[in-house]
């Protein structure tokens, strides 16, 4: 079935440009969580503390960042995307200045909460307004709008690293943190909403006919297989973004060359540039892959990936060729759940509540966070990382395996009669 076209008082250019603005908002807070792994060290050696310690910001960043988008999802429903972009953008600026004044874990924790807060009201109101508006390709819209997060921090790996190298990571996060702020408010005033008829509404792929309001998905059972897939999918994922550096460092290879593609770098570095340009690659390309072939079954082929790949990261991760390469196989296989989540929860719960409905969902990715620093842990009492590895490669096939097998026939149910859905299937 052909694709209708947008209406005159909505030219496709217009939800186009929504999109680019989306993006560019999101590698805007990309280096607040994977620009992250850069300061674990280099905090460690000037303060002392506790690398679990340390990381425990972390987790509360991507807790912060994710289990208050709901709310501020809401925010969007009702009054748009604009102003809880620009109060977004502003509490991610103040997030990294206090970064670089902590002097005190709490401190640095207190940081990490209101960076994490408005990370999350810009990424929140980014990948809500891109279901909106293209309801009809909401796996790309998605992925596109997702790969600003997932690569927006490509380009500045290297001058981040240059800057804590040579003046230290406070500025790092001072500089920063301020550049990005800035960038992210003056976007966020060209945010719009679409108003109702301004979008096409067919698609290739199932999707319901009417839409849930968040208190009918939560108690829905298809919405919590949904949320325990993203949190088998997303704890993997987080370990690698927040431990990159420190596993490089106990594997011995974070300093060793790597020549790849006539390129030399330093294996952590050369990992790191390549690991987020193809996190942001393969969310908008498996979300257009789900456009034609179904979530499910993109689910289960991205997600098996993603298992193999960490189990062989665990085997060969300690040489620096291999470790640069796996990495960026894991990251390209982890990514896609960004845009692959929200379009499969657009298509089964409807457009209207779509940001605070994806919000939800989305918060799985701050429970997973929560297993983060215990990686930490144990990898101390096991001396290596090899179980934290293996756990993290069987959550994945587990999951896999219930996106083929559990969440394809209970979304089939739910598309096919969606008046009946709505009156009786709910938990």
């Amino acid at each position: 079935m052909a694709t209708p076209s947008v209406t005159a008082s909505s030219p496709p250019s217009s939800r186009w440009l929504q999109l680019i603005f989306g993006v560019i908002c999101m590698c805007m807070i990309a280096n607040m969580q994977y620009g992250w792994t850069f300061f674990v060290n280099p905090i460690q050696e000037r303060h002392g503390w506790d690398r679990a310690a340390i990381q425990v910001a972390f987790t509360m960043f991507v807790v912060t960042e994710t289990w208050l988008v709901p709310i501020e999802g809401w925010f969007v429903d009702k009054y748009g995307p604009r102003i809880v972009a620009l109060v977004g953008g502003l509490l991610c600026a103040i997030g990294w200045v206090m970064n670089s004044y902590a002097d005190s874990l709490t401190m640095l924790y207190i940081a990490a909460a209101v960076g994490g807060t408005g990370a999350g009201a810009v990424y929140g109101t980014c990948v809500g307004n891109s279901l909106k508006w293209f309801p009809d390709r909401r796996g790309l819209a998605a992925g596109i709008t997702a790969m600003g997060f997932g690569a927006g921090s490509a380009l500045t790996v290297v001058p981040i690293q240059a800057m804590i190298r040579n003046y230290g990571y406070e500025s790092a996060f001072f500089y920063f943190g301020i550049g990005q702020g800035v960038i992210v408010m003056l976007l966020a005033l060209f945010l719009v909403a679409p108003k109702k008829g301004q979008v096409p509404e067919v698609a290739k792929v199932s999707q319901s006919k009417r839409d849930f309001t968040p208190g009918e998905m939560v108690r829905t059972p298809i919405f919590w297989i949904m949320y325990a897939m993203f949190v088998m999918m997303a704890a993997g994922g987080l370990m690698a973004t927040a431990q990159l550096g420190p596993i490089a460092k106990d594997f011995h290879i974070i300093d060793t060359p790597v020549s790849l593609l006539g390129i030399t770098l330093p294996a952590l570095t050369f990992a790191a540039t390549i690991d987020r340009v193809l996190n942001g690659v393969t969310r908008p390309f498996f979300g257009w892959v789900s456009d034609h072939i179904g979530r499910e079954n993109t689910m289960f082929l991205s997600f098996a990936i993603e298992g193999v790949g960490i189990y062989l990261l665990s085997v060969f991760g300690n040489d620096p060729f291999m470790f640069v390469i796996l990495t960026g196989l894991v990251f390209f296989a982890w990514g896609e759940i960004y845009s692959l989540f929200p379009a499969t929860c657009g298509d089964t719960f409807g457009s209207k509540y779509a940001a605070t409905n994806a919000g939800l969902l989305y918060t799985a990715k701050g429970t997973a966070a929560l297993i983060v620093p215990f990686t930490s842990v144990l990898t101390t009492m096991t001396g290596s990382w090899h179980a934290v590895f293996l756990a993290a490669a069987g959550l994945n096939i587990l999951a896999a395996i219930m996106a083929l097998f559990v969440l394809k026939p209970m979304r089939a149910s739910y598309t096919k009669e969606p008046a009946a859905v709505g009156a009786v299937q709910t938990a």
